[in-house]
């Protein structure tokens, strides 16, 4: 997993301002989002134990930048 760009949290929210077309996902465990009050708006969560069987919910076609804690 070396190869997976890191995105820094700056760059992100830039992003987000400039309302760029890409997927926002959490892919936090339902334990650590319940227990977060870090709630990104526009992101689609789905809890990395899930996300093999659910790709296909996100186009191939845009980034996506994933975030947990």
């Amino acid at each position: 997993m070396d190869n997976i760009p890191r995105i820094s949290k700056e760059d992100l929210k830039k992003k987000i301002d400039l309302k760029g077309d890409f997927i926002l996902l959490d892919v936090r465990n339902p334990v650590d989002y319940g227990n977060s009050n870090v709630k990104l708006p526009g992101s689609i969560r789905i809890p990395l134990d899930e996300l093999e069987g659910r790709l296909n919910e996100l186009d191939r076609k845009k980034d996506v930048v994933a975030y947990c804690t």
